[in-house]
This record gives structure tokens, C-alpha cells and sequence, in this order.
């Protein structure tokens, strides 16, 4: 290997927006995180919901059942079997195949 190319790589003080710190090596004298293992969510187990300018209370309002609506569709379903019309009963496949090969191709 060649001489005096690599960085010197001496102890650097981490420290965390938490206020969590410890001593690591690195190139750089100090070196300042937002988030390490002691403040997030995966590691410590802790859920941090974040409601945003009430944004889970617009959606609950505007996706919220309304007991009006859930009678109407019922009352449409039991009024629909009755107006159904019967449908003609299809041809078996094995005949309208026999019909085919007995019709003359032009």
C-alpha cells in the first residue's frame, strides 16, 4: 500500500437530536443526527401518531356511515328480486357444436 493517502480516522463524538451521544471513529470531528436507535419508533416499540392539521378527523367525517344511506340499499335489494325477469334456458354446448359442423361453410 501507499504511504500518507488514507485519512486520518480518529474517535468522533456522535450525538442525536434526542440528546442521546457516544463515541465512534470516523473522519469527522463531530457528527449530528435527527433520529438514532434510542428515539425510533422500530426499535423502541413506541407509535408516534401524528395528526396533521386534523387530517384522521376529515377523513372519519367524510368516510363516516350514515344510517340513511345504509337503509336505502337494503330497501332497493329487496325489490329487485321481484323485478328480475326470468332468462331463456341456454342451448347445451354439445349441440350448438353439432349444429355447427351440419352448416356448410361459404
Amino acid at each position: 500500500m501507499r504511504p500518507d493517502i488514507h485519512p486520518a480516522y480518529p474517535a468522533s463524538k456522535v450525538t442525536c437530536a434526542c440528546g442521546n451521544t457516544w463515541e465512534t471513529r470516523s473522519i469527522n470531528p463531530e457528527l449530528h443526527l435527527d433520529i438514532c436507535s434510542s428515539c425510533h419508533p422500530f426499535f423502541t416499540g413506541k407509535v408516534k401518531l401524528m395528526d396533521t392539521a386534523g387530517r384522521i378527523d376529515r377523513f372519519n367525517k367524510k368516510y363516516a356511515k350514515k344510517p340513511e344511506a345504509a337503509e336505502k340499499p337494503a330497501a332497493k335489494a329487496e325489490a329487485a328480486p321481484a323485478e328480475k325477469k326470468e332468462k331463456a334456458p341456454k342451448a347445451p354446448k354439445a349441440k350448438k357444436a353439432a349444429d355447427k359442423a351440419e352448416k356448410p361453410e361459404a
